[in-house]
């Protein structure tokens, strides 16, 4: 079972990274539907969503690898190996 009491970041400037990089997505999303809309080549619409896909794995692996310290931080030496199945569970969920 994963620990849901696990919060983003503790770091204050990584939180900010990350929201700055999800709200630019927003707006690469944003124009994408304009682009569809405007009757854009498909070409060019499948080459932005590309653009967000990687933007966005990029931040889930930024989350990812926060979740991960911060998850064996807290853990006891006797907790770890459960710890490391969670991270497991989600780096599966994550990837697919």
């Amino acid at each position: 079972m994963v620990d849901r009491d696990l919060v983003i970041t503790n770091d204050e400037e990584m939180r900010k990274n990350i929201l700055r990089r999800l709200r630019r997505i927003e707006g690469q999303v944003k124009g994408i539907q304009r682009m569809i809309e405007e009757r854009k080549p498909c070409q060019e619409i499948l080459t932005q969503v590309a653009a967000v896909r990687a933007a966005l794995n990029t931040v889930g692996t930024m989350i990812f690898k926060n979740y991960s310290v911060e998850c064996l931080r807290e853990a006891s030496l006797e907790q770890q190996q459960e710890k490391i199945e969670e991270l497991m569970q989600v780096f599966l969920r994550f990837t697919r």
